[in-house]
């Protein structure tokens, strides 16, 4: 297949919180890289962070970092240790490890530290550029592998095969929502069977970790929200009990259903100061709680101190999984059925809508996840 000349993109420039749809060229990978005719993007509130501002990143730019598509070429002088060609339907996770430096050597794909340097803080790939330009030529900036557009280059270490029997389209939040799911459960989290859990806003993310946690043998998950809609969703997406902290104090309702305990393991998906010290305050001793919501720059939330040390706390960050190793996991676990794409994914929306996606989001009007389509017929 020989790609287009150009190509559709959603493009985040200005000041203001909006994607445009625009024409730009097509771009072209270099070597161990991919091109992908993307199929769908993921809708994801780290991209709405990015759209306020509250996220520092380069405009402008192309964002959406989960994607599920087809290999259409491989860049010039790529070494295929991925077992990835043309023709090969695969999905992108948003940590895009360089494979080279300290942390990636180890394993901690994680803790790439040339992905954050060079892609989350200057928007490019790993030689110091990115593979897209405005109409103009002046550079566009790519956030993890700009999937909110017909085409994107991705790292080769970033894809994995899509399994037969996922819907490609729903399949693209397993990039995000359930690798991050992945990642907090089983690697920050240590989740065993039989303990008990509390998902901390049961949107996108916290969705996803539902579903792992149930996987894992989790008993009893506990979701906590503020929507009766996201609560209802939860119950089917495997939490056993809901809390409308709305209504309710979360920490008595979770302590009663635990027969006074707490809570071994929590998971805090928002990036809300007020639902990081929620977390911490349902847990058991020596119960664990796992921040995953991103939140503005600056945000802080307050641990009481003599808690933490008297009662054995463990507050850790998980920022993903680790994708050389996790990705294909978190593909088996949807192809094995412990990941319901169809009941995650609510809502599809044409590229052309993208910015009506986003608005949505902002709004509180998507429970679970939506994606944003690229062909149009997919999208209904």
């Amino acid at each position: 297949m020989t790609p287009p000349r150009e190509m559709r993109a959603a493009v985040l420039r200005g000041t203001d919180p909006r994607l445009e749809v625009m024409t730009i060229a097509t771009p072209r990978p270099r070597a161990g890289e991919a091109l992908v005719k993307v199929t769908a993007c993921g809708v994801c509130h780290t991209d709405l962070h990015v759209m306020r501002g509250e996220v520092a990143f380069p405009r402008p730019a192309v964002l959406g970092h989960e994607i599920s598509g087809v290999v259409v070429a491989l860049g010039d002088g790529t070494e295929d240790t991925r077992g990835l060609g043309p023709g090969d339907a695969v999905l992108g996770a948003f940590i895009m490890p360089c494979a080279h430096c300290a942390a990636c050597e180890r394993g901690r794909d994680d803790l790439c530290e040339n992905f954050f340097r060079m892609n989350r803080l200057r928007g490019t790939l790993y030689d110091g550029e990115s593979r897209l330009a405005m109409p103009d030529g002046a550079e566009l900036a790519m956030y993890s592998m700009a999937g909110l557009a017909d085409y994107s280059v991705v790292p080769l270490t970033a894809l994995t095969k899509l399994p037969d029997g996922l819907d490609p389209v729903s399949a693209a939040v397993l990039g995000c929502a359930a690798f991050t799911a992945y990642g907090a459960v089983h690697r920050a989290g240590g989740l065993e069977a039989g303990q008990s859990v509390a998902v901390v806003a049961a949107g996108g993310v916290g969705s996803g970790v539902l579903q792992v946690a149930k996987g894992a043998g989790a008993d009893p998950i506990i979701a906590v929200d503020v929507a009766d809609d996201k609560l209802a969703a939860a119950t089917r997406l495997g939490a056993t009990h809901t809390v409308n902290s709305r209504t309710a104090d979360a920490a008595a309702a979770v302590r009663e259903l635990t027969g006074g305990r707490g809570v071994d393991v929590a998971f805090e998906a928002l990036g809300n100061p007020a639902t990081f010290e929620q977390a911490v305050s349902l847990l058991a001793d020596g119960g664990r709680m796992v921040a995953i919501g991103i939140a503005p720059a600056g945000a802080a939330a307050a641990v009481e101190i003599t808690p933490l040390v008297r009662r054995g706390y463990t507050v850790a960050g998980s920022f993903g999984a680790r994708t050389r190793q996790d990705l294909p996991a978190v593909a088996r676990l949807a192809a094995d059925g412990h990941f319901d794409l169809d009941g995650l994914v609510s809502r599809r929306f044409p590229l052309e809508q993208v910015d009506e996606a986003y608005r949505a989001l902002d709004q509180g009007e998507i429970t679970g996840r939506a994606v944003v389509v690229m062909d149009e017929l997919q999208a209904s």
